[in-house]
């Protein structure tokens, strides 16, 4: 029978090994400090590189660190426009590459007869999701719901919502929410 303490001893130079790769791995992907020669952008198709460039907290002749880096990431995203964001680093040359989220091209009610369109359509622009802005499953998702709230207000409980997202041409999308609107509930 094996003694607690020599499994003990067994574990530490296994923790040792594993912390040892870890820390490896880790300076593997960390970049040293250097000083910015050129910062490149590629995949952009509708955005304006003048609004990447903003949105770095970086530019050409500044120390880049990966805290730089990263906050040049979160900058990026936090815009909106971009469905990924990378950064990679080419010798003394900063390369960010983005996907762009589709613009929304048209937006489309079908089945509404409770509520005017029009009134719908400037209700969803408010929240983000117009004819013109980048598309955001989540925000679909968040539209639909509210839909199905209004619905409520006015006792219209068996309301049905789907959402259609439709790509077209040059990265754009059609969003269309097709409503089956209930009977209005009564009290008796």
């Amino acid at each position: 029978m094996q003694s607690p303490f020599m499994t003990a001893v067994r574990f530490k130079p296994t923790l040792l090994a594993a912390l040892m790769a870890a820390s490896l791995f880790q300076s593997a992907w960390a970049v040293e400090p250097f000083v910015l020669k050129d910062i490149r952008v590629e995949g952009l198709q509708r955005a304006d590189a003048g609004t990447v460039f903003a949105s770095l907290p970086f530019r050409v002749g500044d120390t880049y660190t990966d805290d730089k880096g990263s906050a040049g990431l979160r900058a990026l995203f936090a815009t909106g426009l971009f469905k990924d964001v990378r950064i990679q680093v080419d010798g003394n040359v900063v390369v960010v590459v983005v996907e762009e989220r589709p613009v929304i091209s048209r937006v489309e009610f079908v089945g509404t007869k409770e509520f005017d369109k029009d009134v719908l359509v400037k209700a969803l622009k408010d929240i983000g999701i117009g004819e013109g802005q980048p598309f955001d499953r989540a925000l679909a998702d968040r539209a639909e719901q509210e839909l199905k709230r209004q619905y409520l207000t006015r006792s219209l409980y068996g309301v049905e919502v789907i959402t259609t997202i439709t790509p077209t041409e040059r990265n754009r999308v059609n969003v269309t929410f097709t409503v089956t609107e209930g009977e209005v509930t009564k009290i008796k």
